[in-house]
Order: structure tokens, then C-alpha cells, then sequence
């Protein structure tokens, strides 16, 4: 995970990787109102960029890049709105003492609300690094019983493996798949999740299929019907992008991916991206150490 650190222990940069859902199979909804899900988690070697710096004690600052930079008191920011604070505030409440406070810029690329694991992938990401700086001493499975806390999707990015998932994502299975290339479109909407889940037209009462089988099973995602019909945009570059290849919505949108067996054939698909849709190339991986 780890893509750049000074010899001190004071600092760490890390990749916040994005993440695929290569189906999303609904199976029922539980009597706490979440779903039962299977998933196959792709992890990618695209996501954004996080950097961490001890600070004086009880010290919090936070900064944003992209468009725009912006250096933001934790108090001027509703923790419940941002998954990189609630996370340092999790693990801040598990230790039993800290010495330090932090300092935490992201480098935002994956597209917000796109159904790629950006704001999960934050949140492990800060639980990784805070461990560590912090010396805090949780084992990985401590850390992901305190992220699923915040959201079903975090425990696979703080475990770090492509994963076959279940539960509501996170009784996860690591697994290897071969090497492919994945092209990702994202229209200009955003998808909330709870829209989706919530819908009565969603399909709830999909069979159960075994890892084994996936390879020749018939696969799908349950909420790409629902998602395509509330949110034009998201069928129409669904549309676009199946002229090239079987195309297929991640999560809960709006991104949509199709695959590749070599990076040239996604970089030629890239160059006909119509303009009102954001796009990049990325590759598959199965584990974060392959993006060192």
C-alpha cells in the first residue's frame, strides 16, 4: 500500500486505492434492514493519494487537492460528513494514550459518489497509517471490526486482497484473478447508495452462487436496473461504452467499467471518451503490495 515514506517515522504517504464490484449480486434484506450481498471486490492500482504527518499533541489539521487546496480545522468540518475524520476519531477513542496529533493531506482522483470505494478506502487507509505513526498496536482485524464500524466496504481495503465478499461485504475471501485492464466512466451525476438500497424495484432475491463457480456462472449487478432508470446518464454511458465490450455499473454507480486484456486496447477506447464523461485506465491488482 505504502508508494512512498521518509526514513523517520513521523510521515507516510499512502495509496488510497480505488476499488470494482465485478458483480453485486442482492440476496434478501436482513431484519436490521441491511442486504445480504455476494461481491467480488477488484482492487486497483488507481486511486488517491494520502500523507500523514505526526504533530504536536491534540494538533488536527486536514488539507484538500484537487481543483482547488484548501487547509481546514477539524473543527470547522462535520466529522459525520468525512470518513477520513471519523476514522482518526475511532482509532483516537480505541487507544489508550497518544502523544502525537496529525496532519493529513489527500490528493483526490477517484471520483466522488461513483461507486469506487473512495471514501472507504480513505477511511482504511487513515486506520492503516494512524496505527502506525500513532503506535497504536491493532492488528488488522482490529482495524477492520472498527472500520465496518463506519462502512461495510472499508474492511477489504484494510485487509488489502482482492476478496470475495458476503454478509453486507465484509466476510471476505481473498482471491487471485488474472491480469486484466479495466476503462472507467463516470457520468456527471452522483448516486446515493440509500436510494438505490431503498428502492422497491430493487431485486432482492437473487440465488447464491459459489466462488468456485463464478467463472461460469451468470453474473450481474442487481442494482444497475434501478440505478439505469433513475439516473439516465449512467444507462446512456453504459450504452457508450458496450460498443467496445460487455460494460458493467460498479456498486451502486455512477461508474461504469469494461475490461481489457491489454492496456493499448483501453487507451483506445479512452481516446473516444465523449467529453462530458471522466475517465482513466487502470489495472487490476491482487494485492496492495503489487502497487508499490
Amino acid at each position: 500500500m505504502k508508494i512512498e515514506s521518509s526514513e523517520a517515522p513521523h510521515k507516510l504517504t499512502l495509496l488510497s486505492p480505488a476499488k470494482l464490484n465485478l458483480f453485486l449480486h442482492v440476496l434478501g434484506r436482513r431484519s436490521d434492514g441491511y442486504h445480504e450481498l455476494q461481491t467480488l471486490f477488484q482492487l486497483l492500482n488507481y486511486g488517491d493519494t494520502l500523507t500523514f504527518e505526526l504533530a504536536p499533541p491534540e494538533q488536527i489539521e486536514f488539507c484538500i487537492s484537487n481543483e482547488s487546496t484548501a487547509q481546514i480545522d477539524l473543527s470547522q468540518i462535520p466529522v459525520e460528513k468525512n470518513l477520513i475524520l471519523r476514522a482518526q476519531q475511532i482509532l483516537k477513542g480505541n487507544a489508550k494514550s497518544l502523544k502525537y496529533g496529525i496532519k493529513i493531506a489527500l490528493e483526490k482522483r477517484i471520483p466522488i459518489g461513483g461507486g469506487l470505494g473512495g471514501g472507504s478506502s480513505n477511511a482504511a487507509t487513515t486506520l492503516i497509517a494512524l496505527n502506525k505513526l500513532w503506535q497504536t498496536g491493532f492488528s488488522r482485524n482490529e482495524l477492520a471490526e472498527m472500520g465496518l464500524a463506519l462502512g461495510a466496504d472499508i474492511p477489504v481495503f484494510i485487509h488489502g486482497h482482492t476478496a470475495w465478499g458476503e454478509g453486507v461485504g465484509e466476510i471476505l475471501t481473498p482471491t487471485k484473478l488474472p491480469k486484466k485492464f479495466f476503462l472507467v466512466a463516470t457520468p456527471n451525476c452522483t448516486v446515493p447508495t440509500h436510494r438505490i438500497f431503498s428502492h422497491e424495484q430493487l431485486t432482492r432475491n437473487t440465488q447464491p452462487i459459489k466462488m468456485s463457480d463464478f467463472q461460469s456462472s451468470e453474473t450481474a449487478n442487481d442494482c444497475q436496473f434501478v440505478v439505469s432508470m433513475l439516473y439516465p446518464r449512467v444507462a446512456e454511458t453504459l450504452i457508450w461504452l458496450e460498443n467496445f465490450g460487455p460494460a458493467r455499473m460498479t456498486g451502486t454507480g455512477s461508474s461504469v467499467f469494461a475490461t481489457f486484456e491489454s492496456l493499448m486496447e483501453a487507451e483506445k477506447v479512452l481516446k473516444t471518451l465523449p467529453e462530458d464523461i471522466a475517465g482513466f485506465i487502470a489495472e487490476g491488482i491482487n494485492s496492495l503490495n503489487e502497487s508499490i
